[in-house]
């Protein structure tokens, strides 16, 4: 199949063309039909397999057929959970209708930044607006723009929207919208919280859902090594100098980490910064501009970059942290591994019994085994190895196989251990 097939115009076919889109992927020639059908749609694929395009092309496809309308009333809203998200659907968006002989009006609104030049931009109107929700809600309390004539609404990455509490605001612009528009919803996941807000605002829509097998599973080798905890910077290190890395993206679990990695790395004349949600916009996009020109080599990031980045060849991804879920987890290693480039993700196991069996978790939600490695120089000693023996109590009767002692557990074998001191025989003086 190709994106011929699909009756576009020849100014978005040719800028498909123009961005090496030769054919649509799996997602893509489900979606972009439904959609350009004006069904709503529910959609859920892995990351990285289109989804961005999936829905740009009908939206932009659609908006070639409207007749001009000097207001510019906003006719399609994008809703996205983080900034780097709504920067990279709009970039995806301008390039696509880069060869329209009347371009939309594209609005990217997020906060971070001073609120007064997206004010600005909105003067006029925008014909596709691009937001997070909060940003987008103070600029309608500000009378900036209206949302009465939205002809279609897309929740994008619909999942980590509602998981980071945005479930109050979502309601409150979804009833400044017309009742009568197409939605549609698109994630890596289908969480429970998404299948509620589905059933209560979805109308019959086509659902997609595109298989994670072989034929559609990114190309990411996954890797995990086992190393003391106090190891992992100089494990990274070490990876970093004998494997030849050109990048290493990098995720941990707090800004304070990333914050000191990067410093560490540094410190070891490594090219390396932070990459996370306390930093500046301007400052934030230095860094990732920096490291997806390749003038930075490591970076080091919260969750913040787990999803709505696009970086081209990035060849590896490492878990410093593990992340909190095994969602988590197929967003972050879904970083590499994208538009058909093969890749690599690897997760530090710190040789504890908590780590390892949180790391059992990932893999069973992952239905995948990854097998553990162990790096000469950097393994951990033989005592400190509980990955695969849980711990047995002196007394036989006392706690549960696999889990801490509990008080009770502790005073047993505390009684025990004073009944063996008072039974001992005395040694000769």
């Amino acid at each position: 199949m190709s994106f011929t097939s699909f009756g576009l115009s020849t100014a978005l076919q040719n800028a498909l063309g123009g961005r090496g889109y030769l054919a649509p992927t799996t997602i893509q020639q489900e979606v972009i039909p439904a959609m350009l059908a004006g069904h709503d749609v529910i959609a859920t694929a892995q990351t990285g397999s289109g989804k961005t395009t999936a829905y740009s092309v009908p939206i932009l496809e659609r908006f070639q057929k409207l007749e001009g309308d000097k207001s510019r009333p906003v006719r399609s809203l994008i809703l996205v959970p983080t900034r780097e998200l709504a920067i990279q659907v709009g970039d995806t968006l301008r390039s696509l209708s880069q060869g329209f002989s009347h371009p939309p009006k594209l609005a990217v609104l997020f906060g971070g930044i001073s609120i007064n030049p997206q004010m600005m931009h909105l003067r006029g109107g925008a014909d596709i607006v691009i937001a997070t929700p909060g940003r987008l809600l103070d600029l309608v309390a500000k009378n900036a723009l209206n949302l009465r004539q939205v002809a279609s609404l897309v929740l994008d990455e619909a999942d980590r929207m509602l998981a980071l509490g945005f479930t109050e605001e979502l309601s409150k612009i979804i009833e400044l919208l017309p009742k009568q528009r197409q939605n549609c919803f698109f994630s890596a996941t289908f969480a429970p919280l998404v299948r509620e807000l589905a059933e209560r605002l979805l109308d019959d829509p086509i659902r997609i859902n595109v298989p994670d097998n072989d034929f559609s599973k990114p190309d990411i080798l996954q890797r995990a090594i086992v190393v003391e905890a106090s190891q992992r910077t100089q494990l990274l290190r070490h990876l970093y100098q004998t494997e030849q890395w050109q990048r290493v993206l990098v995720f941990v679990a707090s800004k304070y980490t990333a914050d000191l990695l990067a410093t560490k790395l540094r410190r070891a004349h490594l090219s390396a910064d932070a990459f996370h949600g306390e930093l500046t916009q301007g400052k934030r996009n230095q860094v990732l501009n920096d490291f997806k020109a390749s003038r930075l080599k490591i970076l080091v990031a919260t969750d913040v970059a787990a999803r709505g980045i696009d970086i081209d060849q990035l060849p590896v991804v490492i878990n410093f942290d593990l992340p909190r879920s095994a969602d988590d987890y197929t967003h972050r290693i879904g970083r590499t591994g994208r538009a058909g480039a093969s890749g690599t993700a690897i997760s530090f196991i710190c040789a504890d019994a908590a780590n390892e069996a949180h790391f059992r978790l990932i893999e069973k939600r992952q239905a995948c085994k990854i097998p553990r490695e162990h790096i000469a120089g950097f393994a951990p000693e033989a005592k400190d190895l509980v990955l695969h023996a849980a711990p047995v109590l002196s007394d036989p009767h006392g706690g549960i196989k696999g889990k801490r002692p509990s008080k009770k557990d502790k005073l047993r074998a505390q009684s025990a251990n004073q009944l063996d001191s008072q039974n001992a025989t005395p040694s000769d003086s």
